[in-house]
């Protein structure tokens, strides 16, 4: 759990950083920042990957994983659900805006609409960005599987500007969406612990060495930051979890 407590105190440290910054959070230090820790998601990315014993094992899991996933849309629904979320939540919010600016004398009521529209939408866009990802789930995973929280702690470092930039503009809510990321994140790493008995080495090797080329495509996609190079993390997640039935396949196979 300690790069789950990691994660969530350095978004709340970067909320409260940015509501003093209310003039903004300079885009060319946020630019330079984000390369550089693009780059260091990609190495971290490689080396996991590089670790795999059996590439056999690894691109079966790749490609039956994207295809997976590709037929189960998880990456649309991904996107969906946050839309549909966001959509929801800022949408009441400015209802709620528009009934309090909505006659004479109203003027103190409006103000406090607005507040609080603000406030849901800081904590909506920050829970929508920090949870629904395949770093959250691929951080948390290793840090149940294998004890080593260094994927949670490169997310803490990209959560932490980012929540600084949303409460620059958002204000204070973003720093509430800590809460659903420790609850989120934590799940899976105590699932993750819990099923750890029931694997082999060779499993956890595996599963570490798929996620570890989904975390460099993530480093990819922050990198470029191109609709025409981005690659499909999501649907390419199951990927992590077939490589436990190929590891036992292929371990039966007189390779």
């Amino acid at each position: 759990m300690l790069g789950t407590i990691v994660n969530a105190g350095a978004i709340i440290a970067g909320a409260l950083l940015g509501n003093l910054l209310k003039n903004g959070f300079p885009e060319k230090y946020k630019s330079v920042i984000m390369q550089g820790v693009s780059l260091a998601v990609i190495l971290i990315g490689l080396s996991m990957a590089l670790k795999s014993q059996n590439l056999l094992v690894l691109t079966l899991s790749m490609v039956s994983g994207g295809i997976l996933g590709e037929w189960l849309r998880i990456e649309e629904r991904l996107d969906s659900f946050g839309e549909k979320l966001e959509g929801r939540f800022n949408g009441g919010a400015a209802q709620k805006g528009n009934r309090g600016k909505g006659g004479p004398g109203k003027d103190n009521s409006g103000s406090h609409a607005d507040s609080d529209g603000l406030f849901i939408k800081g904590f909506v866009s920050g829970s929508l960005v920090f949870c629904v990802g395949a770093m959250a789930i691929m951080g948390s995973l290793e840090s149940g599987l294998t004890g080593r929280h260094t994927t949670l702690f490169i997310k803490s470092i990209l959560d932490g500007v980012t929540s600084t930039v949303f409460a620059s503009s958002m204000g204070i809510g973003v720093a509430f969406s800590a809460l659903p990321v420790f609850l989120y994140q934590g799940a899976i790493t105590l699932a993750a612990c819990y099923v750890k008995p029931f694997l082999t080495e060779a499993m956890i090797t595996e599963m570490s060495a798929a996620g570890g080329l989904l975390i460099f495509a993530i480093g990819i996609n922050m990198l470029t930051n191109s609709d025409r190079l981005r690659i499909k993390v999501g649907n390419l997640l199951p990927a992590i979890f077939l490589a436990i039935l190929f590891v036992a396949l292929v371990g039966r196979l007189p390779l």
